[in-house]
């Protein structure tokens, strides 16, 4: 088996765009969470979040590829860029046919405007949409692209166009899991041989209208409006939810020795992955935790971790009152009531990434693996007795990462871990 390298990160958060502005206002304690400002949130119980307020895609995309891409679609090639760049790969020189691609989003929809739009073009007579106005009309009402964006999996070809990519490849459509399911995937591609190279990770944007109001009325998100930017308080008495934002986090893989042959700069070693299923109901986790202490446990096996376990971990730290406590339930039981680690959520930093959250972790445990420092959780003012950790309040801190873990839960049960070890 190979062993497998990191040696690119590309991070567009709503604190940076690039790994190292990221990296330093997660340090610094800074969030990108404000009062969102894309559409009129009055008609919503929650209206802050992390949006990206200066993006470009027109620096990412051509104009024929924005003509045929989501806003979902146009972060994750944001992403990717800065991944390969910060790499330095030259991927006109790379065998395509082992350069893989894993992506995990959460978008299923074409832009909302377009549906809007052609909804109210196929109206009959009497004002209302029939099937049979759609048919007659569908070619002049209807955005011509509009099934072509609406791809699920349109930034897989997207991605793989660019770079000619023609290996190993797959999208995998979730909450925070599914961007840390991709890069589990890609590492287990490197790691047996299947791609020598592997462009993996998360994107969303998760504070459009449209996905405000589906997660609106789920009950994961905070209405402490009064709160403001403080709203989003993990592990503390007062956490009543998330507060969701917007960004991609891609990661470069290679085969460890080859990149060393090449000088590359490596973050850390990804050294193992473990997943497990809560059967509990949906977006209700159960309380033991117990999915994620298997999902952590099957890392740290499968990355050959001694038993003191890691040093750090980067949590979900999701801020709801179930989640919270449930995953302090399933670390604890997986790493053991003595474990000297420390962990931290920097959701409140960026926001809640959705679908790339757990990838987002995966880029934070890289760092904090190299760096040897670790981002704080911020708004951590009055921590809740139920989730008693070290989980490094307020400010970042400085201390010595061989070994870290990246977690990442999904609404639909999915419970994802990642191991990662220093060089």
């Amino acid at each position: 088996m190979n062993r497998v390298a990191v040696t690119g990160i590309g991070l567009l958060t709503p604190v940076g765009t690039g790994v190292a502005p990221t990296w330093q206002a997660m340090l610094a304690g800074r969030t990108g969470i404000g009062y969102l400002k894309g559409f009129d949130p009055t008609c919503l119980n929650t209206r802050f979040g992390a949006e990206l307020r200066d993006f470009d895609p027109g620096l990412f995309a051509s104009r024929r590829t924005l003509r045929s891409t989501t806003r979902e679609d146009q972060l994750a090639l944001a992403g990717v860029q800065l991944a390969v760049e910060d790499s330095g790969l030259d991927l006109n020189t790379a065998d395509v046919s082992r350069l893989g691609v894993f992506l995990g989003g959460n978008k299923d929809i074409s832009r909302p405007q377009h549906l809007i739009d052609g909804a109210l073009a196929v109206r009959d007579e009497r004002g209302r949409a029939e099937e049979r106005v759609l048919g007659e009309r569908m070619e002049s009402s209807f955005y011509p692209l509009f099934y072509v964006e609406g791809l699920q999996a349109a930034s897989l070809f997207h991605v793989s166009q660019r770079y000619r990519a023609m290996g190993a490849n797959a999208y995998f459509h979730g909450t925070a899991d599914a961007g840390a399911t991709a890069i589990a995937r890609a590492y287990r591609s490197v790691r047996r041989g299947e791609s020598t190279v592997a462009i993996c990770g998360g994107f969303d944007s998760g504070v459009s209208f449209w996905a405000m109001s589906k997660m609106d009325g789920l009950g994961v998100l905070t209405d402490r409006n009064d709160l403001g930017e403080r709203a989003f308080r993990p592990y503390d008495r007062e956490r009543s939810g998330s507060l969701l934002g917007e960004g991609a986090a891609m990661l470069v893989l290679e085969e460890y020795s080859a990149a060393r042959r090449r000088g590359a700069r490596i973050y850390a070693e990804l050294a193992g992955a473990g997943s497990a299923f809560d059967v509990g109901a949906m977006v209700t986790p159960e309380r033991d935790g117990e999915a994620l202490t298997a999902a952590i446990v099957a890392a740290m096996r499968d990355a050959r971790f001694p038993s003191g376990g890691p040093d750090y971990v980067a949590t979900h730290g999701c801020a709801t009152v179930l989640g919270d406590a449930s995953e302090h339930a399933g670390l604890r039981a997986a790493l053991g009531a003595g474990a000297d680690t420390v962990a931290s959520s920097v959701k409140p930093a960026v926001g809640h990434l959705v679908a790339a959250a757990g990838a987002v972790n995966v880029a934070v445990a890289a760092l904090a693996v190299r760096e040897d420092v670790v981002p704080p959780t911020l708004n951590l003012e009055d921590p809740d007795p139920r989730c008693a950790f070290d989980w490094v309040p307020g400010q970042a801190r400085q201390i010595p990462v061989r070994r870290a873990l990246a977690l990442a839960r999904g609404l639909h049960g999915q419970n994802v871990a990642l191991a990662l070890a220093g060089v």
